[in-house]
């Protein structure tokens, strides 16, 4: 299937400036595109998924990435309707830059014909004047056109510097340089861009360059309104240190029957026959969750590796008693109790009952004592016989952590710290 019916396919092409024009581009040879990522933060988060997995999507296709972070556009920071950004130093944004790199290595390939070519906006940026900038770049930005973009009205009255204004000018002027030095002909982006992309185009071929592509892809929200990308612990990042594998599993693991297979078309690279697939027994078994746990298993998996997988689904097992708590690693086990609920108990001698108090599966020290009696309270997955008893350290995983279940379904965490 050609690259451009599979992205209409998965509804991943809001804006095009010309499919038609487009098709013929790419069927006549080998399209080296770009995407930017702002450094404005120390991790990208799952909103800008969507374009790193296009961005892949794109190379798989035989596309030729380049893959930019913006060392110059993130010390200044796109308009946004909250208000004006606070400006972060240098040194700081010349680190996160570093990070972000890093962290787009796994979803794309810098060998072969077609390998990715990482960039820094900085490297040319840096180089110009300001009279060189307002004569080379800036007389090429009508104001009219810059102030009709929605972004822009929606902050003049509240205040808009010229810093934020200008904008555009750098990233347009991106577009200019990676298509002067390396054939740039397509560039692509969130829908919100789409005011910046154009202006691009509109640059590129203001300076006499011919032939150049760009479109955007939709928004992501979820059915009920909500906005995507966020949960109870607010964004979900792909820094492991900042959102665990764990964490990030059950963030696409508990996506909602009507959000998951849209959520499949357009970040899974499973096959369209597949998606359907599960789409079906998202209808007729969605109990099953068959779709959501695809999705989770195959994200996890591109993100943070098979291994790391593997210790992720291990514990969303044991934690109910299907598996071994013995064996998880530390790190996945005390992740997966955040996520549950980790409660800190500072007490020595303390009891089951209180501990299950503490970790808030239950709300006294006598509805323990009848959890226990009924034969629906366990610790480390052991049937609790007596919640009197004391909690011995040897008693605890890695000498201080305790997984408190009540029934099959209510489980929380207690890290017990004499």
């Amino acid at each position: 299937m050609h690259i451009l019916d599979d992205l209409t396919w998965r509804g991943l092409l809001q804006d095009s400036t010309d499919p038609e024009a487009l098709r013929e581009h790419i069927d006549a040879g080998q399209v080296t595109f770009y995407i930017g990522f702002d450094p404005t933060a120390a991790s990208l988060h799952v909103g800008n998924l969507m374009q790193v997995v296009t961005a892949r999507r794109l190379q798989q296709a035989g596309l030729r990435p380049i893959v930019l972070v913006g060392g110059a556009t993130g010390q200044i920071g796109d308009p946004r309707e909250s208000g004006e950004r606070t400006l972060n130093p240098p040194e700081v944004v010349a680190g996160w830059v570093e990070k972000i790199r890093s962290q787009l290595a796994p979803f794309v390939t810098y060998d072969g014909e077609n390998g990715a070519i990482p960039v820094n906006n900085l490297d040319w940026t840096s180089e110009m004047g300001v009279v060189e900038f307002l004569r080379d770049v800036g007389k090429h930005f009508p104001v009219s056109k810059m102030l009709a973009r929605d972004i822009v009205k929606n902050r003049l009255e509240a205040g808009l510097s010229f810093t934020e204004f200008s904008y555009q000018l750098l990233q347009g002027n991106d577009f200019y340089e990676l298509n002067r030095r390396h054939g740039c002909t397509l560039q692509f982006g969130g829908s919100d861009q789409w005011g910046n992309i154009i202006a691009g185009v509109d640059f590129i071929r203001r300076r006499a360059a011919k032939g150049v592509h760009a479109f955007v892809t939709p928004l992501v929200t979820k059915a009920d309104g909500t906005k995507f990308g966020k949960s109870e612990g607010g964004a979900v990042w792909l820094d492991p240190e900042l959102t665990s594998p764990y964490a990030f599993y059950q963030f696409w693991f508990n996506s909602g029957d009507a959000d998951v297979v849209r959520y499949l078309k357009y970040f899974s690279f499973k096959s369209h026959e597949e998606i359907e697939e599960l789409e079906r027994a998202t209808a007729e078994k969605p109990a099953a969750r068959l779709a959501q746990r695809a999705l989770a298993e195959e994200l996890t998996t591109l993100l943070h590796g098979a291994d790391e997988t593997a210790h992720v689904i291990a514990a969303s097992q044991a934690l109910f008693g299907r598996g071994e708590l013995a064996e998880l690693p530390e790190a996945t086990l005390r992740a997966a109790l955040v996520e549950a609920g980790l409660a800190e108990v500072h007490k020595p001698g303390v009891t089951i009952a209180e501990v299950m108090k503490e970790a808030g599966v239950v709300s006294s020290l006598g509805e323990a004592r009848r959890a226990a009696k009924e034969g629906g309270a366990y610790l480390n997955n052991v049937r609790v016989t007596d919640p009197s008893a004391v909690i011995d350290p040897s008693d605890l995983l890695y000498g201080r952590y305790a997984v408190i279940r009540r029934g099959k379904k209510t489980v929380a965490g207690a890290e017990v710290i004499a």
